[in-house]
């Protein structure tokens, strides 16, 4: 009986695979064979980890199977995992999330809370108060939990482009970590990294999309475009300048995204060729430097308020690139 809800709950609240693919969601076909291709790699295996988890008589097992990915992929894999176990917890009262994050998730934990915003844009607001697991004694929580805010704006763009992107609305907001101010900000970071998969890494395309935005939503919507740049790839070093060279003035918040996505790719133990030639393009630092940017840009306390930890760190790592002048368009 218990796999039977699980399998009504997977059919209900995940999309299949067709669905997660570019041609499906209406993106601009991507060349065969190409580095952009590979995007759809992406989604591919967060459905994947997401039908393991749901499917997984326990945690291990969930483990063993994410093992199969690509090291390059394994982290959407995990992505996907979170998403399904906290769909599991929040309607069953588990601690699947917990104990997945606490064990075998722990390095991929920045993109499992990806995840768990996945599982938000499925599940109805009243419940978000359940989502969050206790991560005590993680040192990445619970500040960068605002990434399961990111999360959700990736979803609600990626699957509903027409009402989140050309149409650039607004969500409403939620006092995520007692800061409802910031929830929208979060969210345009979300939908600025998915706009570098609606567009195929083509920079030119996702820098009209951007400027299609507010002017003050612009910043955090660039921050999202490099950390997908960065994590996800899709292009060579050229096409990465270009992107930096679109920036312009919001070229410090293109790189505080790719210094995130480094970080991420670094504490779950591979950094493929393309974060590391991205992270030289898009913030001329080496893995390396842009790890120690990350860490010792961070707060040494957490905690909630108007301005959460959460953006004192962006700004910290964006104000190490203030003094270079961002290059004129």
């Amino acid at each position: 009986m218990a796999r039977t809800v699980r399998s009504l709950r997977r059919v209900l609240l995940a999309p299949d695979l067709a669905e997660v693919s570019f041609a499906r969601r209406g993106f601009a076909p991507l060349p065969a064979r190409s580095p952009a291709s590979r995007l759809e790699d992406v989604p591919r295996a967060v459905v994947c980890g997401f039908e393991w988890a749901m499917e997984a008589r326990g945690i291990q097992e969930i483990a063993h199977r994410l093992e199969l990915l690509d090291p390059e992929q394994r982290g959407f894999g995990y992505e996907g995992a979170t998403m399904a176990l906290t769909v599991l917890d929040v309607m069953g009262r588990g601690r699947r999330t917990r104990e997945l994050l606490n064990g075998p998730g722990r390095p991929h934990i920045l993109l499992a809370y990806i995840g768990i915003g996945f599982a938000m844009a499925r599940l109805p607001r009243v419940m978000w108060r359940k989502v969050l697991p206790d991560l005590t004694g993680q040192p990445f929580h619970p500040v960068m939990s605002w990434l399961a805010v990111d999360g959700y704006g990736f979803d609600l763009a990626y699957f509903h482009t027409r009402r989140w992107v050309d149409e650039q609305r607004v969500p409403a907001s939620y006092p995520w970590q007692g800061a409802p101010g910031y929830f929208p900000r979060a969210v345009d970071q979300g939908i600025g990294r998915a706009l570098w998969f609606i567009h195929g890494a083509r920079p030119e395309r996702v820098d009209a999309a951007i400027r299609a935005f507010a002017e003050h939503r612009q910043p955090d919507l660039w921050s999202g475009a490099g950390l997908a740049a960065a994590f996800a790839g899709g292009c060579g070093a050229d096409t990465f300048a270009v992107l930096r060279r679109l920036a312009g003035q919001h070229a410090p918040e293109l790189a505080q995204g790719a210094v995130f996505a480094i970080r991420a790719r670094d504490l779950a133990g591979y950094v493929p060729e393309h974060s590391a030639v991205a992270t030289r393009a898009l913030t001329g630092l080496s893995v390396e430097a842009a790890v120690a940017l990350a860490d010792d840009s961070a707060l040494p306390e957490g905690g909630s308020g108007p301005v959460p930890a959460y953006e004192h760190w962006r700004r910290a790592i964006r104000a190490h690139f203030r003094p270079e002048v961002a290059t004129r368009r």
